[in-house]
């Protein structure tokens, strides 16, 4: 049995009418890009699992090797590598795109399948009575990006998801290197995509990010898959999640300034350019983990909102164009009708 030992603290209130309904709990850690923890709430040194939050790392030593000039991958390729999409028919185009330069398709991907996260697009499949294809899954472009990066490396494709594929043990020496940790410092777990997955502190998470953003102390070579990545990821949000899903959102209205990669179970990751707060300012990462898992996403949300605010990363007439998003939230019910509030209790 899973023994829980604390660290996290209030984060976000919900009410009903005039009445406290509910408190998420949960931590999250501030780092600039040479190591400083500007800012933490809870246990900054959590272990938590990156989840999705860690598929720019992912795509991280595939884009160091070259591989988008290897297959000639377009920057809105490289942007849904390190996406979790909403399997709309644009998303779908751009991954067939990718694959036929492979010399694949999606039969050879190992994601499985769900339907589409657009609802929309999710209807349109039943109209048109087709079956959800693999292609729809929200990681399917990491997994074009992993099997194109095994095609690169004359590795097995078949058993690209294996630990001890070349693969993913390159992923794994590249997020434990991006994060300052070794690799036997980070608990592996399988996604529900069947990848690999990394279990580390928050604050090492957040430093990451910051070196993703500001990575002027990494070999030159990093260094240019770094920004490769985050360009691509700032230049095509639409890639990166899709139509009225809050990293989109946020990168949007942000332009710039920074990447959002959010995870399943209440995580998020933010990172911000160097740049940014002060023309001589490092690159910040930021690591949220809600402990309940946030079902509905929106604490954590609500507290990368707030945590942007605070440190005037987004100014006033940014925050308006997010404010369905939070920092201070309405709460509707189904017929839309204002019944409560939710925002940060920090």
């Amino acid at each position: 049995m899973v023994k829980y030992q604390g660290g996290f603290v209030p984060l976000v209130y919900l009410t009903r009418g005039e009445t406290l309904e509910s408190v998420h709990f949960g931590a999250a850690a501030v780092v600039a890009s040479e190591g400083r923890l500007m800012q933490a709430l809870g246990d900054a040194h959590w272990v938590a699992f990156m989840r999705s939050t860690a598929k720019p790392f992912q795509a991280l030593p595939a884009i160091e090797d070259g591989v988008h000039e290897m297959f000639g991958f377009s920057e809105r390729e490289v942007a849904i590598m390190c996406a979790s999409h909403s399997g709309t028919d644009e998303h779908v185009s751009v991954l067939r795109g990718m694959q036929a330069k492979i010399g694949i398709d999606e039969r050879a991907l190992q994601c499985g399948v769900h339907e589409p996260m657009h609802k929309p697009t999710a209807r349109n499949l039943i109209a048109r009575q087709e079956a959800p294809s693999p292609n729809r899954h929200n990681c399917s472009g990491k997994h074009t990006g992993m099997l194109a990066y095994a095609k690169m490396l004359n590795a097995p494709l078949e058993t690209y998801l294996d630990r001890q594929h070349p693969v993913q043990q390159r992923i794994l020496q590249t997020v434990a290197e991006m994060c300052a940790l070794s690799p036997d410092e980070i608990a592996l777990g399988t996604d529900g995509c069947s990848a690999p997955n990394f279990a580390l502190p928050l604050y090492h998470a957040a430093y990451g990010l910051a070196r993703l953003c500001d990575p002027r102390d990494l070999p030159p070579r990093r260094q240019a898959a770094c920004r490769t990545i985050v360009d691509a990821m700032s230049a095509h949000p639409d890639m990166v999640a899709g139509p009225e899903r809050f990293d989109t959102a946020l990168m949007r209205v942000a332009g710039d300034k920074l990447i959002a990669k959010g995870g399943a179970e209440g995580y998020q990751g933010i990172g911000i350019r160097p740049g940014v707060l002060a023309p001589d300012a490092p690159g910040i990462g930021i690591a949220i983990k809600i402990s309940d898992g946030d079902p509905k996403s929106r604490a954590r949300v609500i507290v990368a909102l707030e945590l942007l605010r605070q440190l005037g990363v987004l100014e006033a007439h940014e925050l308006a164009q997010l404010k369905a998003y939070g920092p201070q939230i309405e709460v509707l019910n189904w017929r839309k009708i204002h019944i409560g509030l939710g925002g940060p209790l920090f």
